[in-house]
């Protein structure tokens, strides 16, 4: 049976800025980047995304916009997205819940606040050069690549080993099943949001997904609430794979030192877009939008790619990440699409149904109670 871990969300912040007291209820940290001219206003960022990947992003707007004071709240993608959706619901004014721009890895989230009246619309030229599917009715905007990808120990794992698809994973652990038995890991489902959502696209995404689940069962696999847990679990080797972990958090471990490996599927990548709305209650409603072009920007994206999340749709991969040449290489992409499909993943019995089998294959026991915890 399968232990459960709680998860730490408490991402370390190497800034030399001012964190504040957070004072709303969910949020994880509360950070003020100051403007360092004369302050003309200032701009609430409520986001489900670590405060340390982010914050390139938000100098660089600021050496843009100087007079512009941000404070960035940072969040669990539950709490967040329960948030925003109350501010909405009860019409309440911006001096009462502050949030001029709202960031979160569950772009399902975003998508149902969209599809509830509580974004506003922008229309750019920035915004105009997004492809379809990073893009919703000029409200909902992806602004990062971040590929699913399968991590590992280079002295755990010999080369002959390492698994560059999903077939070539399903094989591994039918011919070595005693080598890797309690040593692979993944994110627990019923925890993660993006562990859910990624799961779910692999059940549309291939055939293998079934054999796939049902290997990690006999493999016993470990599970985890967050991609942090999992890096660490890697880093002490209490695990020797990882699947399906967020690629841009496990290239960041591995920039820092981190005796990790990555590898992005040859067979076919999941790709998702960590997105971006300017909700109705906004205030300061025109720096907000000039965020949103921002993040979208070549400039935004050349930060994106070198200091914060590093992967590009159309470029090379990072180096010392194995895989095919880039994202962009024929028939591998599978964009996490930013529309209303992901509605359906919304739905409760449709969720119920996919948990109690994905439940049963693995043999984890349903949860207890409690809080449920997400990634960031």
């Amino acid at each position: 049976m399968i232990g459960r871990l709680a998860c730490a969300v408490a991402p370390l912040l190497a800034l030399l800025l001012a964190p504040l007291a957070a004072g709303t209820a969910g949020a994880e940290e509360v950070t003020r980047f100051p403007a360092s001219e004369h302050e003309r206003t200032v701009l609430t960022i409520r986001a489900a995304a670590d405060a340390d990947a982010m914050a390139p992003l938000i100098r660089d707007y600021q050496q843009l916009y100087p007079d512009v004071t941000v404070i960035y709240h940072e969040y669990v993608t539950a709490d967040l997205f329960g948030e925003v959706a109350a501010a909405c619901a009860a019409g309440r004014a911006a001096r009462d819940y502050p949030a001029d721009v709202v960031i979160s890895s569950s772009v399902d989230h975003l998508i149902k606040l969209a599809n509830d009246g509580c974004a506003r619309a922008h229309r750019s030229f920035e915004t105009a050069r997004q492809p379809d599917w990073a893009a919703w009715r000029d409200e909902v905007f992806g602004f990062t690549t971040e590929p699913a990808v399968i991590a590992y120990r280079p002295d755990l794992v010999p080369p002959e080993d390492l698994p560059h698809s999903r077939v070539a994973l399903v094989d591994l652990l039918r011919r070595k099943p005693e080598a890797y038995a309690g040593r692979i890991g993944s994110y627990d489902i019923t925890l993660s949001g993006i562990g859910y959502l990624f799961a779910a696209y692999d059940a549309r995404a291939a055939a293998t997904y079934g054999r796939l689940v049902e290997a990690f069962g006999r493999a016993d696999l470990r599970v985890r609430c967050c991609t942090g847990d999992l890096i660490a679990d890697l880093e002490a080797g209490r695990i020797a794979i990882g699947y399906n972990l967020l690629g841009s958090y496990v290239y960041r471990a591995m920039r820092r030192g981190a005796r990790i490996g990555l590898v992005v599927p040859r067979d076919y990548t999941l790709v998702l877009s960590r997105a971006v709305l300017v909700p109705v209650t906004a205030r300061a409603v025109g720096d907000a939008f000039a965020f949103v072009d921002y993040l979208l920007s070549a400039r935004g994206q050349k930060v994106s790619r070198e200091e914060a999340f590093f992967f590009d749709r159309t470029g090379p991969l990072p180096a010392g990440v194995e895989g095919p040449p880039s994202l962009a290489t024929a028939g591998i992409l599978r964009p996490i699409t930013v529309g209303p499909v992901l509605l359906a993943v919304q739905d409760r019995a449709k969720r119920a149904r996919f948990l109690a089998e994905w439940r049963q294959s693995i043999g984890a026991e349903a949860p207890r109670g409690g809080p449920r915890r997400e990634e960031p």
